[in-house]
């Protein structure tokens, strides 16, 4: 069974930077590529990182520069390294797995973690 388990979520000022993980079981996120996508109401989801089976990153253009994605296959584990936080960047943040190599399509999520930056 595959699972995701984000965590690492919570409130913070603009400026201010938090970490959010993403346990992965039941399969090896070396074998996938992996993804980070945002969801506020109102707007529509956006990705906002991938990091590919060949360890190339991707970022949404809003987030270049400030989020860093990464993944220890040793704990099967991704992680959002997040700086600078805009209060834009308000949003629950899923992590996702795609069998496809670009990401451009999720195959599993997880439940979801909150994060909210205050002006």
């Amino acid at each position: 069974q595959v699972q995701l388990v984000e965590s690492g979520g919570g409130s913070v000022q603009a400026g201010g930077s938090l970490r959010l993980s993403c346990a992965a079981s039941g399969y090896f996120i070396s074998n996938y590529c992996m993804g980070w996508v945002r969801q506020s109401p109102g707007k529509e989801r956006e990705g906002v990182a991938s990091i590919l089976r060949d360890g190339t990153t991707i970022y949404g253009d809003s987030v270049k520069g400030r989020f860093t994605i990464s993944s220890d296959n040793a704990k099967n584990t991704v992680y959002l390294e997040m700086n600078g936080l805009k209060p834009e960047d308000t949003a629950m943040y899923y992590c996702v797995a795609s069998e496809k190599w670009y990401c451009d399509e999720y195959n599993y999520w997880g439940q979801g973690t909150q994060v909210t930056v205050s002006s």
